[in-house]
């Protein structure tokens, strides 16, 4: 596998329901480098972007880069590559499944072409997220191909489980001295029904289950939690009803004084949202689209917003004292987008010299993503 893994992943299954927490084995399971965990808890960063969704046009251009052999994403994601790779621990959106032997569609079904989870992973990305509304595009066969290839590259995956025991487990990874849970929920999957006798394969929001989720994963050795949520009205820039609810409860829940999520990271609204402190907690309401084609908005014109997204990148420090919270003591945010002529992603403080177009673009994201005031509670803009 190309690309720089940054820990051990580790897997602790049978402890999803917060009921069984206590009766269920732990069982780890290393990937990447095989290195052991760090004795010693020692701060680290986290990036996370948005969706990654390739439409039609953005495969064709995975099938050039690849000069004809087959399909290289690598090259889409090169402009990130630095920020991504260095991070201790970084967090991807898939929102898409794969299909296999060239039978790969973008809008409205996705079946995306495997070889995308190599790229994440060679550009330095530990894991994604992967329940959201495109999760059932194609079945449970889609979901299976899906987890097979980004276990083949060695990227770990929450959110949807090919068996009743996968959907029971949590995702844990480690970054510096910290074991941080994954955890990721979708509002739903486009009307299409879970597969018959697997109502386990995509976790779908619900706040007690998600309280739960986190518990236990707390309860099984995590210092860190970190929920990836697919929610929210897709082209408005202002988090809805539900995302602004359902951030205030989540941030809310405690056990012992202690909260029982450290970040909240969303997706699915196309275009980037804001950050916000809430109950001491940061969330990220939408990272905007990665990767995604030509989008049209709600009113069916073309919306520059659609290929436009953050990155999410937060400095954590240990406790001062055992029993307490890993802090957050620098929160960045950096702008980017995705470059329908060239297909590539863009880190828009590299790109910036390139002209008033683009600063324009930056100065947007920048006001959308400070408009709750995360100003005020010290996120800035990362190089």
């Amino acid at each position: 596998m190309i690309g720089r893994r940054k820990q051990v992943a580790l897997a602790l299954t049978g402890l999803l329901a917060a009921a069984a927490a206590c009766q269920n084995q732990v069982r780890h399971e290393s990937a990447g480098t095989g290195r052991p965990a760090p004795s010693a808890a020692r701060a680290f960063t986290l990036v996370a972007s948005g969706d990654v969704l390739p439409h039609s046009s953005v495969i064709e251009r995975a099938g050039y880069d690849a000069d004809g052999n087959g399909y290289d994403f690598r090259p889409m994601l090169f402009g990130v590559e630095p920020v991504v790779s260095r991070a201790d621990l970084a967090l991807c959106h898939m929102e898409t499944v794969y299909g296999a032997d060239g039978d790969y569609s973008g809008y409205p079904v996705f079946k995306s072409p495997p070889q995308i989870a190599q790229g994440l992973a060679a550009t330095g990305y530990d894991g994604c997220s992967t329940a959201s509304d495109h999760a059932l595009d194609d079945g449970a066969a889609g979901i299976r191909r899906t987890l097979d290839a980004m276990d083949r590259a060695g990227l770990r995956h929450a959110g949807t489980a090919r068996t009743q025991d996968e959907a029971r487990s949590v995702t844990m990874l480690q970054a510096g001295g910290a074991r941080v849970a994954h955890l990721s929920y979708a509002f739903g999957t486009n009307d299409i029904p879970l597969p018959t006798g697997q109502p386990w394969a995509v976790d779908l929001i619900d706040r007690d289950r998600m309280i739960a989720d986190a518990r236990a994963a707390r309860q099984a050795g995590a210092d860190v939690v970190v929920v990836s949520v697919h929610w929210g009205t897709e082209w408005q820039d202002a988090p809805d009803r539900l995302q602004l609810t359902l951030a205030q409860q989540l941030t809310a829940s405690k056990t012992n004084g202690r909260p029982d999520i450290d970040l909240i990271l969303g997706t699915h609204a196309h275009v980037p949202q804001a950050y916000e402190k809430v109950n001491g907690t940061w969330v990220i309401y939408g990272l905007g689209d990665q990767i995604a084609g030509e989008m049209y908005n709600d009113k069916g014109v073309q919306d520059s917003r659609g290929n436009d997204s953050t990155l999410g990148r937060f400095t954590f420090a240990p406790p001062v004292r055992p029993g307490a919270r890993w802090q957050v003591t620098k929160a960045e945010y950096i702008p980017q987008m995705y470059d329908l002529d060239s297909g590539r992603v863009r880190d828009l403080n590299q790109a910036i010299s390139d002209g008033a177009e683009l600063e324009g673009v930056r100065d947007r994201i920048r006001e959308v993503v400070l408009s709750r005031g995360a100003a005020d509670d010290g996120l800035v803009m990362g190089e």
